[in-house]
């Protein structure tokens, strides 16, 4: 849409992300992501985290792609996330009024700068992750994505499953 700022951020998941459920059963997963800018410290010649410039970010993403990230990632996960930036203002139990930045998710996956990971195409009905008691459907022969293997510890593929726009139904809000 015209006037959305789309970003793009790098870094490390906080927290472990939730999975929940709006009262309408639209899954959404809430993480956070830390991104903090390394500076070259010349007279040592490394690079040293900028601790002024941390940036924590809320990320929402939803539907099908909400049960994927909650299944792939973990914290402490280096992570790339690509989503429209919203402000919401509120007032706290103090009353004093504040203004929060949060990113409502279009596109996550983990980073593969020192990571690997092993991608698994998620059904197109129902949560689609293996060992979750969720039915899969049988891919076409041929199929590149349909590799059968089961699922292990390294992270399964969530990208491209936001194809529904990744913004929640009107009137659903967050449940956190």
């Amino acid at each position: 849409m015209a006037g959305e700022c789309v970003i793009t951020i790098i870094g490390n998941l906080v927290d472990e992300p939730e999975l929940r459920w709006t009262p309408s059963s639209v899954a959404v997963c809430k993480f956070r992501v830390a991104s903090t800018p390394r500076k070259l410290n010349r007279e040592t010649n490394t690079w040293e985290d900028d601790k002024d410039g941390s940036l924590f970010l809320t990320c929402s993403v939803w539907r099908q792609a909400a049960e994927n990230a909650a299944s792939t990632l973990q914290k402490g996960m280096r992570v790339i996330v690509q989503g429209r930036l919203k402000q919401r203002s509120y007032e706290d139990r103090e009353g004093v009024k504040r203004t929060v930045y949060e990113l409502d998710v279009d596109d996550v996956g983990p980073s593969l700068k020192s990571a690997t990971a092993k991608v698994t195409k998620a059904s197109s009905s129902g949560s689609g992750a293996q060992g979750q008691g969720r039915s899969q459907q049988s891919a076409p022969a041929g199929d590149p994505w349909a590799s059968g293997a089961p699922a292990s510890s390294a992270p399964a593929g969530g990208w491209g499953s936001g194809a529904q726009g990744g913004a929640p139904y009107a009137g659903d809000e967050p449940p956190f």
